[in-house]
C-alpha cells in the first residue's frame, strides 16, 4: 500500500496542448523532483508533443535526463568557474550570468542571463560592452530575463523586457532569440509584434505540468486503525490521547514529503492570522495533516513518520478501513510518490 498520485492523463494533456498553443515556441521546464511527476515521465511528455529543446535545474539533472530526451538540453543554474565537471553532450546549452563565465565556456554553447529586478543573478547593463569579445569565442544560443512572479510596485513585465531589448540593441548584440519567465500569453505576443525579428521562447513549468488542479490527486492507502478511548497512550512519544476514536496509520511520510512545507510569502491581515494561528496550535502539538477523511482535514496524531503518518479520527466520524485512501492535499513540488496511476 502506497502513497499514490493520480493523473486523469487525457485532461492533464489537454491542459498542456492549451499551454502550448498560447506560448508558440514554449521551452517546457523540467527540474528538481519534476514538479512532483518526476524526471523520466516529464520527459517522456516533452518528447511526445515533440519540444526540441527541454530545460532542466542542473548539470546533474541534465545528465541523468540525456537518456530520456534526445532535444536539446538548457540547463537554468548559471555556470560558475571551478564547477564540478560533469560529462555532457553537446546538444546541451549552459546558461551565463557573467561576462567571466562567458570567457570560460570557449566553444560551448550558452544562453547569457540579463540581471533582472529578480536580482537574483545576470550580467549587467554596465557589462554589456564586455561581451562583444567573449561571445566570440562561444555558440550564442540567445538572451534571457528571468522575471518575478509578483509586481507589487505596479511595474510593467513587458517594459522590463523592452527595456534589456532596448539596451542589448544599443550594445550591437545579438538579438535573434530571447527567452523569457513568468509572463502572461498576451505579453509575449505583444513583445512579439514589437521585436518580429527576435523569437521569444517562453520557460515553462508550473504553468505547463500543474495549471490544472484537477487533473492529479494524491492520495494516501490506510495501512491500519485502532480504536482508542481518551487516555489511551500512543505512538513513539506516548502521549495520551484526547477523546475518543481512531488511530489511522496512512502511507505518506516524511520521506515523501509529509509534514513538510515550504515558507510562504503572507500578504494581508487574514492569511497573516491564519499563520498565527498555526504556530500556536503546533506549540500545544495539535498540526493539521493534509490528509481528509470524511470531508475534512484531520489532526497528525503526532509528527509524521519516515514513511507513514498517524491521524486521529473521532469518533463521531465514519470508521476508516484497512485499504481504504484518503486525498492528501500535498505541494507537488516537494512531494515524492510511491507510484503514479494513469487513469
Amino acid at each position: 500500500m502506497a502513497l499514490s498520485l493520480y493523473v486523469d492523463t487525457a485532461r492533464w494533456r489537454a491542459h498542456q496542448k492549451s499551454v502550448i498553443d498560447q506560448f508558440p515556441g514554449l521551452v517546457p521546464v523540467c527540474k528538481g523532483n519534476g514538479y512532483g511527476f518526476g524526471h523520466e515521465r516529464l520527459s517522456e511528455e516533452t518528447s511526445r508533443f515533440e519540444s526540441d529543446i527541454l530545460a532542466v535545474g542542473t548539470i546533474y539533472e541534465a545528465a541523468r535526463i540525456k537518456d530520456w530526451f534526445s532535444g536539446d538540453l538548457l540547463v537554468l543554474t548559471p555556470f560558475r568557474r571551478g564547477e564540478e565537471p560533469v560529462p555532457l553532450p553537446d546538444r546541451v546549452i549552459r546558461s551565463v550570468s557573467s561576462v567571466d563565465g562567458v570567457f570560460a565556456l570557449v566553444g560551448a554553447r550558452v544562453v547569457i542571463e540579463c540581471m533582472s529586478s529578480m536580482k537574483r543573478h545576470g550580467v549587467r547593463e554596465e557589462e554589456l560592452g564586455q561581451l562583444h569579445a567573449a561571445i566570440e569565442d562561444v555558440r550564442l544560443e540567445g538572451f534571457a530575463l528571468h522575471l518575478p512572479l509578483d509586481r507589487t510596485d505596479g511595474s510593467d513585465a513587458v517594459e522590463e523586457v523592452i527595456g534589456w531589448m532596448d539596451r542589448l540593441r544599443a550594445a550591437r548584440l545579438p538579438l535573434h532569440t530571447m527567452f523569457v519567465s513568468h509572463l502572461r500569453a498576451e505579453e509575449l505576443a505583444r513583445l512579439q509584434r514589437q521585436f518580429p525579428q527576435t523569437r521569444f521562447r517562453a520557460r515553462i513549468g508550473t504553468r505547463l505540468w500543474l495549471g490544472d488542479h484537477e487533473a492529479t490527486q494524491y492520495r494516501g492507502a490506510v495501512l491500519d486503525v485502532t480504536r482508542v478511548v481518551k487516555g489511551d497512550r500512543f505512538g513513539y512519544r506516548q502521549q495520551k490521547t484526547a477523546s475518543e476514536g481512531w488511530l489511522v496509520v496512512v502511507a505518506g511520510g516524511t520521506s515523501h514529503g509529509v509534514g513538510l512545507e515550504a515558507p510562504k510569502a503572507l500578504h494581508g491581515v487574514m492569511p497573516r492570522a491564519k499563520g498565527v494561528a498555526r504556530a500556536g496550535l503546533a506549540t500545544v502539538n495539535r498540526n493539521l495533516s493534509p490528509f481528509v477523511w470524511s470531508g475534512k482535514q484531520r489532526w497528525f496524531a503526532e509528527p509524521p513518520h519516515m514513511q507513514v503518518s498517524i491521524l486521529f479520527v473521532p469518533a463521531d466520524a465514519q470508521e476508516p478501513k484497512v485499504g481504504d485512501e484518503l486525498v492528501a492535499h500535498l505541494r507537488h513540488t516537494t512531494t515524492q510518490f510511491d507510484r503514479l496511476v494513469d487513469r
